[in-house]
Parts: structure tokens; sequence; C-alpha cells
């Protein structure tokens, strides 16, 4: 085979074709490089006026903390009482970071979210507590909490059936006796 057979020659509209798909490909490397500047510039700016901020209000980050944590505190004692508290307390002997994380996030920041009431979260975490099975201690204390923001009995023992068709029947039995164990502390007037 000669050269010529192994490459056809190349017609005038074959050159156009490959000379804009190089312009093509050109352009699409310039733009996406641009883009990229773009970013770096942006992430640049952002970073500065967060350190900038940062100068401004050098207690800016422990204020936001502590905020996070008084709210936190808040609807801890409107949700748990006393137990909530004395679960943190108890955490706080063996790890203080991890008894302000659990007042910070849980409570400060997805309790305190719009969109479900204490009633409607209380439901949502007894059934998933049930679900687990292997939780009985937050279970009680979840309990105890439904009760706190107006669960009757009968209520939290449906949820707790109703955990019965999709954790399974040992499940729903162990959480049924955790509720046993806190109406037992809690009875209704």
């Amino acid at each position: 085979m000669s050269g010529s057979e192994q490459h056809p020659e190349k017609t005038l509209d074959t050159y156009a074709v490959e000379g804009a798909q190089d312009e093509a490909s050109q352009l699409t490397r310039r733009t996406a490089l641009g883009s990229i500047g773009a970013l770096a510039a942006g992430s640049s700016a952002l970073a500065s006026t967060a350190s900038e901020q940062a100068n401004a209000h050098p207690n800016l980050e422990r204020t936001v903390a502590r905020d996070r944590y008084a709210v936190g505190l808040e609807r801890l004692a409107a949700i748990d009482g006393r137990d909530g508290q004395a679960v943190v307390e108890s955490l706080k002997a063996i790890s203080p970071d991890f008894a302000r994380y659990l007042i910070e996030f849980p409570f400060g920041d997805i309790y305190a979210r719009p969109g479900l009431d204490l009633r409607q979260r209380e439901i949502a975490t007894i059934a998933s507590l049930t679900a687990l099975g292997n939780a009985r201690p937050q279970l009680e204390v979840h309990i105890a909490a439904g009760l706190n923001v107006g669960l009757s009995q009968q209520e939290i023992i449906e949820v707790v059936m109703q955990m019965a068709i999709y954790a399974g029947f040992p499940a729903a039995i162990n959480g049924l006796i955790a509720a046993k164990a806190v109406f037992d502390r809690h009875p209704t007037t």
C-alpha cells in the first residue's frame, strides 16, 4: 500500500469541517478556562469578604455558636424538660464538646426549623427510634418529650404500633414496653 492509499486525499470540505471543529474545540477550552477563572475570582472574593467580616467582627463565630446554643437550650427545655437536660449533663462528664453539639445541631438547628411543629417532630422521632429497635434510652426520653409537647398516650401507642408494619413486631413490642415505662413515670391526670 502506498501512502496515498492509507490516507485518502482530503477535499476542501474536509479541511473546512476539521477547521471548524478545531475552532469550536478552542472556543470550548477558552470558555471553560474563563469559567474556571471566574469561579476562582468569585471564590477569592468570597473568602476575602468572609475574612474582612471576621476581622471586623472577631467574636462573630462565637456569637453564632452561642445563638445556636441558646436556641438549642430553649428548644431542649420546651421538648424534653429535665429529662433532656439530664442527658446533656451526663454527657458533659465524658465529652463536653459532644454535649454542646447535641444542643446546637439537633435542637438549635433542626428542631428550630420551620415546617413542622414540635408534636410532628416528636411523632417522627418516636417512630424512627422505635424502628431502630436499639435506642431504648433515647426512645424513652422522646416518648416523655412527646407527652411534654402535647401528644396523648394513645397517639404515642398508635405511632409505635404503626412501626410493626415497617420495623417488625419485635421493634414495636420493645417500643410499647418503653412507652409503658414512661407512662408509669408520667401518669396522666
